[in-house]
């Protein structure tokens, strides 16, 4: 297989199904990481200060069990695109037109509402370093443009390194930060039993804490980066197994890192933040405050690194599922097209692809008018339902495709497998209802 990812891993000829690396090793390590950087967004962290402020440590087992069962889901992604050779819209269309119709009108209003949601974010931590240089909507405009030119130019092998780089600038300051507010290991420990809070509403925050560990579309597109990386077959499937679980403990350590820092900092001097990106922001004024402007401003550079890395991450990763939404459109449904494999993938045709392309500029430029004019009410609680419908989808579907002859007997999924994705299902399932349920549909109609 010709080199067209820039790794430089042991690949062998096409013709063999099962070529791959002798043994699973930690310089393949790549797509995990790219997974959760993009996963672990400002919101996600603000949760978990959140959980952390309100409640300690008591919801520390609920981060761990989240992290479970993202490995769980993004595992089978994994398995499906390298035991099957196919991607997974190829797989989603098999099981009907009604998939197609759902990922379409999914993937159009998400990417509007989003693409303005991680401009803003990104531009947050800007505006609080550079406060005189321009205004917020001016700040998210450029982080978005940045996005376009640097995932429109380069190929998966430098978005990877790039992505590598600020994961680890993620890593030093949230872990910083957890060493700096000194926690109290024992009260931490005692967290990983599995008590409910005594509060209102305990079970469906706990319920909120493990489902937002990292992730809604991005578990989808792990597959794709998979095999943009160049695993396409079953030889790879050791190392992505690895490779996903770096991704989850990596996910783990920051969210377990900021839930201390929501334990120590907010919870024990009773200190509340607000909910969304703007919870970061407070935290940089509370952290100037007891540690200086050093560490405020060491932290606004990891806010900014999470933020970015989840704009980058979702501006390549879905505009790849996009362009393979597009070419299967194309193929009128011909499952055996080239097109249609991971091999595709592997080979950046659908990074250099129109359609690909495409979904880039529908995430950078039509989102920049909500950036000046506010969202859109009735756009927001479709954007919201539809999100909450995805990760059901998704755990549905795996469930679906890897208990059925479309994948290869000896990779379908096992009891273990079967378990954790019937209770993502659930989870997540509780958590969509719970969603569409708060929604205002009275102000809606």
């Amino acid at each position: 297989m010709a080199d067209t990812t820039g790794n430089t891993s042991e690949t062998v000829t096409p013709d063999d199904p099962k070529s791959g690396p002798r043994k699973s090793s930690w310089r393949y390590i790549g797509p995990g990481i790219v997974v959760a950087a993009t996963g672990v967004g400002a919101g996600d962290l603000v949760a978990t200060l959140i959980a952390g402020s309100n409640f300690g440590y008591t919801l520390l087992w609920a981060a761990v069990i989240g992290c479970l069962v993202k490995i769980s889901l993004a595992e089978a992604a994994g398995r499906w695109h390298l035991s099957t050779g196919r991607t997974l819209f190829d797989g989603w269309a098999s099981l009907g037109r009604w998939t197609t119709w759902f990922f379409a009108v999914y993937v159009v209003i998400w990417g509007f509402v989003y693409g303005a949601a991680a401009m803003s974010s990104s531009a947050l931590p800007l505006q609080a370093l550079f406060p005189d240089v321009m205004d917020l909507e001016w700040w998210g405009i450029a982080c978005g443009l940045v996005g376009l030119v640097f995932v429109w130019f380069n190929k998966y092998s430098v978005f990877e390194k790039v992505m590598t780089v600020l994961v680890g600038v993620m890593f030093v300051v949230t872990v910083y930060l957890a060493i700096r507010v000194t926690p109290n290991l024992g009260e931490a420990f005692a967290g990983l039993l599995p008590v409910l809070p005594d509060e209102k509403d305990s079970i469906l925050n706990t319920l909120g804490l493990i489902g937002g560990v990292g992730g809604t579309i991005t578990l989808a597109a792990y597959g794709y980066w998979v095999n943009a990386k160049g695993w396409t077959n079953t030889g790879w499937m050791k190392v992505m197994r690895l490779d996903n679980r770096v991704a989850y403990i990596t996910t783990g350590i920051f969210v377990v890192s900021m839930l201390f820092v929501g334990a120590e900092l907010l919870h024990s001097a009773n200190v509340a933040i607000a909910s969304g990106d703007k919870g970061l922001i407070q935290l940089g004024d509370i952290l100037e405050d007891e540690y200086g402007t050093a560490t405020a401003k060491f932290f606004l550079i990891g806010f900014f690194a999470t933020s970015f890395t989840s704009l980058i991450g979702v501006w390549h990763g879905v505009s790849l599922m996009f362009a393979d939404f597009v070419a299967r459109y194309a193929n009128k449904g011909d499952g055996d097209a080239t097109e249609l494999r991971g091999d595709a993938v592997a080979s950046g045709a659908r990074e250099r692809s129109w359609s690909f392309r495409v979904y880039l500029l529908w995430l950078t430029f039509p989102p920049m008018v909500l950036l000046f004019q506010g969202e859109p009410f009735r756009l927001v609680i479709i954007y919201g339902v539809l999100g909450a419908a995805f990760l059901p989808f998704l755990a549905g579907t795996l469930l679906w495709l890897l208990n059925s002859p479309r994948t290869p007997r000896e990779w379908r999924s096992g009891a273990v497998s079967n378990t954790m994705l019937v209770i993502a299902g659930l989870l997540f399932l509780a958590l969509c209802v719970k969603q569409i349920w708060d929604q205002p549909w009275s102000e809606f109609f």
